[in-house]
């Protein structure tokens, strides 16, 4: 009992000779004063909030100067490409559709492009860098959610310096936005923008929102609908790691508003044309074209059915097409001599 507090009582000691010695380290500091600290604020006074410098409020324009861009392309050279190449296997087809707008973009008389694809998964934006051909590739912006990619700093800077992103408010459309965006088009880059919103919650389709057709009606720019097929079952929206399998990218052919025509009815052809290329994709161009003629594309909503009807449902039109199929484990047979 004794030996306990007497070593009880060296361990206090310890202890304070360590408090002391990093009492007297420490004593220096506790007399800086502004500049080197935080200035105090008297009792009673109330400093205006600072400004932020987050979310919809951040500014990307350092990730459009030469340095950034010049980093940018090795990163989609070099580990986007892998990636993209490991994780999804893309297959894409439909670039002959932009074949006119391709040769004039190489030959400096063609202007930026709107491409609309549907949205499942964060691999999307990879996949579509990498399908995109390279005229449009290296002068491209991708719109990106605010308060997911640029809620916090070193998000920001990834998403900025890697793919070029801007930050969009989801939840109202602001009108600075919209500008800054509008601006960027009518300089020469071209937008990657989801009309959906955000990742599919369910691996089906959602309602297409007016934005791509708003930027299109006021800029002049065609829209390109595209659709992704298979992302959604290598890493969508729930997932805590990625499955590798295959995935198809179909490009559309390239729309404009006709004259007078309003946005709503604008984003009404283009959710159409992504759903007729979503019939493609999993059908062949020839049916797919007859539904389209009469309306009767399967809708990217899915059927109206709840529960387990609209995932089963999901499951049989995901094996219709070779996207999203997984790639089988490799199997090692035993050596039998």
């Amino acid at each position: 009992m004794n030996a306990s507090r007497a070593r009880l009582r060296k361990a206090a000691r310890m202890a304070g000779r360590v408090e002391r010695a990093v009492g007297r380290v420490a004593a220096p500091g506790r007399n800086l004063a502004f500049p080197y600290r935080k200035p105090t604020v008297p009792r009673g006074v109330e400093l205006p909030v600072e400004p932020s410098h987050l979310g919809a409020d951040y500014d990307t324009e350092w990730a459009r100067s030469p340095v950034a861009r010049a980093a940018r392309g090795v990163i989609a050279e070099g580990p986007l490409r892998l990636a993209v190449r490991a994780m999804a296997d893309p297959e894409v087809s439909g670039l002959d559709r932009l074949d006119d707008l391709h040769r004039r973009a190489r030959d400096g008389e063609g202007g930026p492009l709107i491409f609309t694809p549907n949205h499942h998964s964060h691999l999307d934006t990879a996949l579509m860098v990498r399908a995109m051909p390279m005229v449009w590739r290296h002068k491209l912006v991708m719109a990106a959610a605010a308060d997911y990619f640029f809620d916090t700093r070193w998000k920001a800077v990834l998403s900025a310096l890697s793919l070029n992103a801007i930050p969009i408010d989801r939840e109202s459309t602001g009108r600075r936005s919209a500008d800054a965006v509008r601006e960027l088009i009518e300089d020469g880059w071209s937008l990657i923008i989801y009309p959906e919103g955000g990742r599919s919650p369910d691996g089906w389709g959602q309602d297409f929102k007016g934005g791509a057709a708003y930027l299109s009606n006021r800029t002049g720019a065609p829209v390109v609908p595209v659709f992704i097929d298979g992302t959604g079952s290598i890493f969508g929206k729930g997932m805590k790691r990625p499955k590798p399998g295959r995935t198809r990218v179909v490009f559309g052919t390239p729309l404009r508003p006709d004259p007078g025509e309003s946005t709503r009815r604008f984003n009404s052809r283009i959710e159409a044309a992504v759903t007729a290329l979503a019939d493609e994709a999993t059908t062949d161009y020839w049916s797919a074209r007859r539904r389209a003629a009469v309306g009767a594309s399967p809708p990217l909503g899915g059927p109206a059915y709840t529960g387990w009807r609209r995932q089963w449902e999901l499951s049989t039109r995901r094996k219709q097409g070779i996207a999203g199929w997984r790639r089988p484990p490799t199997r090692r047979w035993p050596d039998l001599g």
